[in-house]
């Protein structure tokens, strides 16, 4: 390391804690990348000097040795950060970073369940209180597409039978009407004849055995308890539940709008995201089954 570089590392770093007061650990992630870019440099470094190209081929390399999207992000976003310093102090006439881009990080798909195993963890047989009004919390999972918190907040007077439907008060305070199905209509009639028995001073829909409203944490537990009991290979929780019901809507309707409205989705792009789980689904399918696919599956294996 030259010492022209070490000055100028010094100086960024003594900006970063003290004029951009960002915290000790954002300043060392920022300096080790500083460094590991550094290494990747012909010797010796000086920074002033450096070029759009050279912390392009920096990029390139570090790509190649498998760094996630993620790190890569984060290693261009010093990058640029130690750039616009340096075109700061005066020592440069052009962060050679600004025009450098990251390969786009890839959100994770939602996972979802199956239809039948849906029904199976739906298929509870308890009559007990507490099983009559989780099965009720997980059909109107399922039946509607609700989140945590919009289920969590119902009342009693947010339950329309007559109509099947159920008002939801949803991100950014927004209100939508939901339909309920008829599964979900009778697991509900079962939970509220039962309800009527607890004393509560609460109006939520849903209360613990004390009659208060019942918590996103014990929503998620119960939830979690149950998958466990019906022996289903993957966790359960109120979000796979929204995400399956979101699936299986897509997979049989094909209509994306309507999906949208019915999550309460501000963003069609947000929903979109279940288009790829259809297609994936598709795809799935696909090599199982079509002959061209099983053919280059067998020529692949011939050649081995």
């Amino acid at each position: 390391m030259s010492a022209a570089s070490g000055d100028c590392k010094s100086a960024f770093e003594r900006y970063l804690s003290t004029e951009r007061q960002l915290s000790p650990h954002t300043v060392r992630n920022y300096l080790y990348e500083l460094n590991r870019a550094e290494g990747l440099l012909p010797a010796p470094v000086i920074w002033p000097e450096i070029g759009r190209e050279q912390l392009q081929q920096v990029l390139i390399k570090l790509h190649r040795r498998g760094l996630s999207p993620r790190s890569l992000a984060l290693c261009l976003s010093a990058l640029k950060q130690f750039g616009e310093f340096l075109l700061r102090e005066g020592q440069i006439a052009a962060n050679p970073a600004a025009g450098l881009s990251a390969p786009k990080q890839h959100k994770p798909l939602p996972k979802n369940m199956d239809v039948d195993a849906v029904s199976h963890l739906l298929a509870l047989e308890g009559t007990d209180p507490l099983s009559l009004r989780d099965k009720a919390i997980m059909e109107l999972f399922y039946s509607s597409g609700l989140r945590l918190a919009e289920l969590a907040g119902l009342n009693l007077s947010d339950v329309h039978r007559g109509q099947a439907e159920v008002k939801v008060m949803g991100k950014g305070s927004k209100e939508r009407i939901v339909p309920v199905g008829k599964y979900a209509l009778a697991a509900l009639e079962a939970w509220l004849a039962i309800r009527a028995g607890i004393g509560c001073e609460d109006e939520a829909l849903f209360v613990t055995a004390k009659g208060k409203r019942l918590s996103h944490r014990s929503i998620q537990a119960r939830m979690a308890k149950w998958g466990q009991e019906q022996a289903l290979a993957v966790r359960v929780h109120p979000h796979k539940l929204r995400h399956s019901f979101a699936t299986h809507m897509l997979e049989s309707s094909a209509d994306l709008r309507a999906v949208q409205e019915l999550l309460g989705h501000a963003n069609l792009s947000t929903t979109q995201i279940y288009t790829s789980l259809d297609f994936a689904h598709l795809a799935k399918v696909y090599d199982g089954s079509h002959p061209r696919a099983k053919k280059a599956k067998a020529m692949k294996t011939k050649d081995k």
